[in-house]
């Protein structure tokens, strides 16, 4: 039996793992859940797949979840310390799915282990991707990529390689306001940024999707990850959600990763891996589909791919300003103090105070990352305050 641990069980990402998982209990034993403060549902996945440690980030939940699993002889504990112990008790394969740079640490000490980690954080490649790949490589650990557009350009790549690559191609639905007029877009309010025309997700990856941040976190992970040259990676507004990636060779070819919009694809592919398995997902009717679109992204509409080009050329721990600063100016806007289009200016402007203060090319290290995370809220936060004002 395959030992499994999954962090961040009650996301969306974990609960399609745990429904794979579920369809094929004779194949995996459960290590580890882990989850935030819907104890509920983390209680409850406990007592179906009877795993040894059950963690809880918040220690005020602590108290809740122990009621819920008494009796159950399951182990608890809560907050990032537990969280990070967690990562050490044996697995063959862990799900990295906790939303937010509070992922990275427990996925940097999965690797430790020398296991395989199924990467669907997408902060830790994108604020610590060398220090990442590095510590995989320094303990014989295997990373897959469980992002649909990862694992779509790690699928079109088996057999193939990197020095025949010519451009890398991910698509983008274009989020709820693709066809919204550019002068409404001010106007946009909470709720209407997050309904998703395609995908089932989270409010915040779902706002993400809307102004195209979820896509520039793509677009670094893409590049650290596969190694390629910034100018090799594009982006395609593709509303159907059926191409998920394209690779371009040098021989002009491109190979498509092509499949109904559920993540249980990229999750299956990377539990499975290196086989494939039957996955519930839906099979495509491609004659009943009749046609599929495609459009350049417009960077006024979407001016954090521009932001993503700038993190790229610039490096070191850009990445961590960016996906720092997105994330306060996301809290802001679903609090309501700025605008929709506020956000990208958020983000711009902590990443301009804080590379005229020198501290973007300190050494990538897990503490330097922790520190201009917070540098990059607060900037985000004033500026924020500025707007206000």
């Amino acid at each position: 039996m395959k030992r499994i641990s999954i962090f961040g069980a009650t996301g969306s990402i974990g609960q399609s793992t745990l429904d794979l998982i579920g369809r094929r209990m004779d194949d995996f034993q459960v290590v580890v859940l882990t989850g935030g403060a819907n104890i509920a549902q983390l209680a409850g996945d406990a007592l179906k797949f009877r795993p040894e440690l059950v963690v809880t980030a918040y220690p005020e939940k602590l108290d809740d979840l122990r009621a819920a699993l008494d009796g159950s002889g399951i182990e608890c504990a809560a907050g990032q310390d537990a969280l990070v112990e967690a990562a050490t008790r044996p697995a063959d394969w862990i799900m990295s799915a906790i939303v937010g740079v509070a992922g990275l640490a427990p996925g940097l000490k999965a690797l430790e282990q020398g296991t395989t980690l199924a990467l669907a954080n997408k902060e830790s490649l994108v604020t610590a991707g060398p220090l990442l790949l590095e510590t995989a490589r320094k303990f014989g650990a295997t990373i897959l990529p469980v992002d649909s557009e990862h694992s779509a350009i790690f699928q079109g790549l088996v057999g193939e390689e990197m020095a025949a690559v010519e451009r890398i191609i991910i698509t983008a639905s274009g989020g709820a306001f693709r066809d919204w007029p550019l002068e409404d877009l001010p106007k946009a309010t909470c709720a209407q940024a997050s309904t998703h025309p395609n995908w089932d997700m989270g409010q915040r990856i779902t706002i993400d999707s809307a102004s195209m941040f979820n896509k520039a976190l793509e677009v670094i992970e893409t590049k650290e990850f596969f190694g390629c040259k910034p100018e090799m990676i594009e982006v395609l507004v593709h509303p159907e959600s059926l191409i998920h990636a394209l690779v371009g060779f040098n021989d002009g070819a491109l190979m498509a990763h092509v499949g109904a919009p559920d993540m249980r694809h990229a999750i299956g592919y990377a539990l499975n891996w290196p086989d494939r398995a039957h996955l519930p997902v839906e099979r495509l009717d491609l004659a009943a589909i009749g046609r599929m679109t495609f459009r350049a992204p417009d960077d006024v509409r979407y001016p954090a791919l521009r932001l993503a080009r700038e993190v790229m050329e610039t490096g070191g721990l850009s990445g961590a300003v960016l996906n720092g600063a997105k994330e306060r100016a996301l809290d802001h806007f679903i609090a309501g103090r700025i605008r929709f289009t506020d956000m990208a200016d958020l983000v711009a402007g902590a990443l301009d105070q804080l590379s005229r203060r020198n501290t973007l090319h300190l050494p990538v290290t897990l503490d330097n990352v922790a520190q201009l995370d917070h540098l990059a809220r607060k900037a985000a936060d004033q500026i924020a305050m500025d707007l206000v004002t």
